[in-house]
């Protein structure tokens, strides 16, 4: 039996170092660019584990999951970590983190996430760069949901590790990442005693092995189709042009929220403020009474296709999730959704409008 997915020629080194090249391209870096063969969670923990130790004192930024997750990493690593939490309904500022360096002058790690997906916020990273710069800290950055959502940019951030993942605004292959590395992080990392080494997590083996032997030869048999995955995903990209895609998603976010706020039954944006929410996916607070995995699982009722989510854990209860990210950063994945919000809300007895949410929703896209 045959099948386009099977029996294809091996990926050399040469088109692997070219797809790196490639994503470095989309990330405007001249950092070297890892592609690990695993989905973000791997350079994610690698990064940290590669450059946290019991001599680090992190200041691990919390407004999602995901940063509670990489503090309890960096805990397990035996850093020293200094926890700065802030309602998961806004965004971290520039002068929190000033005045964390202020209270703890010997803090030389920071993780942030850039955009939560899980929670729709998303944070001012430029500015907290400049902050983090001048104070001299590694900076770790989780991009997995921003890219192609919205600008990221490691160089002129200064950002040491960034992460990313293809799986959300850029439409992409879930099953391998990347991970932009600064030269003061490979420093931190050999510096690193208990850096990872002869480990799939380790980064350093693919600086030695990969990186400084002229990326000639692979550590290990590359995950072909998903590697081919994220070269047509990048090529699609470079086709639009970033810019018009990052312009896609800036506008699902808008009539999302536009035309949220328009269909009523007591739905409203979970992030208040518009500045603080993420074009990558928008949430949404549940009415008073409504529990919002129930509303979510009759919207999916009535159509099935809508990218709808109730929240993780015990945000199930209150936050609705709009993932208008990738394949659905449409004005039609975006009025899907509400309509199918407005028949869950109509049913409970909460008076909508649902021609309203989607006269909105024509209205805010750009």
């Amino acid at each position: 039996m045959t099948h386009p997915f099977l029996d294809l020629a091996p990926l050399g080194a040469d088109r692997f170092a070219a797809i790196e090249d490639r994503v470095a391209r989309l990330l405007s870096t001249g950092q070297d660019v890892v592609i690990m063969q695993g989905e973000a969670l791997l350079p994610l923990e690698g990064a940290i584990r590669a450059a946290a130790g019991p001599g680090t004192t992190a200041l691990n930024v919390v407004t999602g999951p995901y940063g509670q997750t990489f503090g309890d990493w960096l805990r397990d690593c035996g850093a020293t970590v200094i926890d700065l939490a802030v309602p998961f309904h806004t965004a971290v500022t520039a002068e929190e983190i000033r005045q964390a360096f202020a209270e703890h002058p010997e803090i030389d790690f920071v993780s942030l996430v850039h955009a939560e997906a899980a929670t729709g916020n998303t944070n001012p990273v430029a500015e907290i760069g400049e902050v983090v710069r001048a104070h001299g800290a590694l900076f770790y950055l989780d991009a997995v949901a921003s890219i192609g959502a919205e600008p990221v940019l490691p160089d002129a951030w200064g950002v040491d590790l960034c992460v990313i993942g293809a799986q959300k605004a850029m439409g992409g292959p879930a099953g391998v990442s990347a991970v932009s590395v600064s030269e003061r992080a490979w420093a931190r990392m050999a510096a690193n005693p208990n850096a990872p080494r002869r480990s799939y997590l380790s980064l350093l083996d693919w600086k030695e092995r990969w990186i400084d032997g002229g990326r000639k030869a692979l550590l290990h048999a590359p995950a072909q189709l998903e590697m081919l995955a994220l070269e047509a995903c990048v090529e699609r990209i470079e086709a639009a042009g970033l810019d018009a895609v990052m312009a896609r998603h800036a506008s699902a976010a808008a009539a999302t929220r536009a035309g949220a706020v328009a269909l009523g039954g007591g739905l409203e944006p979970y992030v208040y403020e518009a500045q603080d929410a993420a074009p990558v996916a928008t949430t949404l607070r549940a009415p008073s009474g409504v529990v919002a995995s129930e509303l979510v699982r009759r919207a999916l009722e009535a159509d099935p296709a809508v990218p709808l989510a109730a929240g993780g854990g015990p945000l199930a209860k209150e936050m609705i999730r709009v993932n208008h990210y990738g394949a659905d950063a449409t004005p039609g994945a975006v009025r899907a959704s509400l309509a199918a919000l407005g028949v869950a809300l109509s049913e409970h007895g909460l008076p909508v409008d649902v021609e309203a949410a989607l006269r909105a929703v024509e209205e805010a896209w750009r």
